[in-house]
């Protein structure tokens, strides 16, 4: 057997989730939180959506053969408490971090045009998947750890793997196994939000990956947990 189905999960709604988007809306240059992104944890809605995802994984207790999953902790945490009954291993891998913004780290999109607009011009002149902040990540660098960690994963027995990570971790495997070019996802991504612990499903057929499900999260509004729209990154809405 090999891997033919493959669920996507962004992790629930985070302390920096909410804490960035307050300083969006507020018009703040820079998001107030005293963390390293990978230790930041989930909110107390975040806790619950975590627990809706587990009733639902308690109903497909089955047909998950392994976990894989971020090691950041807001990731880990959402994992822990889903699958806290279940038997199934759970792989951590770095591979499946959050993109990492370097200098315009904890900076909301007003911020980034204040401090470095030479580096807001560069984002406007190249583009999201291709612009690279200093000491960060572009889109296109994520696509390249993502691609080597589901060229092991796929290599795996298990017939059934869910993936526990971050927004740009699920679009970009989208992408990659649905095999997008730049010009195909980014309208994709702009049109289709990563939902908190949502559940996005891929499966191999005779005709290669196809989407099956994405961003669902009729699972959390079963269980009465709050849906929570929150970007992923800054300038998610300013291409």
């Amino acid at each position: 057997m090999t891997l033919h189905t493959i669920w996507l999960v962004r992790h629930g709604e985070s302390v920096g989730n909410q804490a960035a988007t307050s300083a969006e809306r507020a018009g703040l240059e820079r998001i107030e939180l005293d963390l390293r992104d990978a230790d930041v944890p989930l909110t107390d809605v975040g806790v619950e959506q975590a627990e809706a995802l587990g009733a639902w994984l308690t109903e497909h207790r089955t047909g998950i053969d392994v976990f894989f999953v971020s090691p950041y902790r807001r990731a880990r945490q959402t994992l822990e408490i889903a699958a806290a009954d279940l038997d199934a291993p759970a792989r951590v891998d770095e591979r499946l971090r959050d993109r990492e913004l370097g200098v315009l780290d904890l900076l909301t999109w007003r911020g980034v045009q204040a401090r470095y607009p030479e580096e807001a011009e560069r984002r406007r002149r190249l583009g999201k998947y291709y612009h690279r902040p200093p000491g960060g990540e572009s889109w296109a660098d994520v696509q390249l750890r993502l691609r080597s960690f589901l060229h092991d994963a796929l290599a795996t027995p298990e017939g059934t793997a869910m993936v526990v990570a971050h927004d740009a971790v699920v679009m970009l495997v989208v992408a990659a196994l649905l095999g997008m070019t730049e010009e195909e996802l980014m309208p994709f991504a702009a049109e289709h939000t990563v939902l908190n612990a949502s559940l996005t499903c891929l499966e191999l057929t005779e005709e290669g990956w196809q989407l099956a499900v994405f961003s669902d999260v009729d699972h959390l509004q079963r269980e009465g947990a709050d849906v929570t729209v929150h970007p992923g990154s800054p300038d998610v809405d300013h291409a």
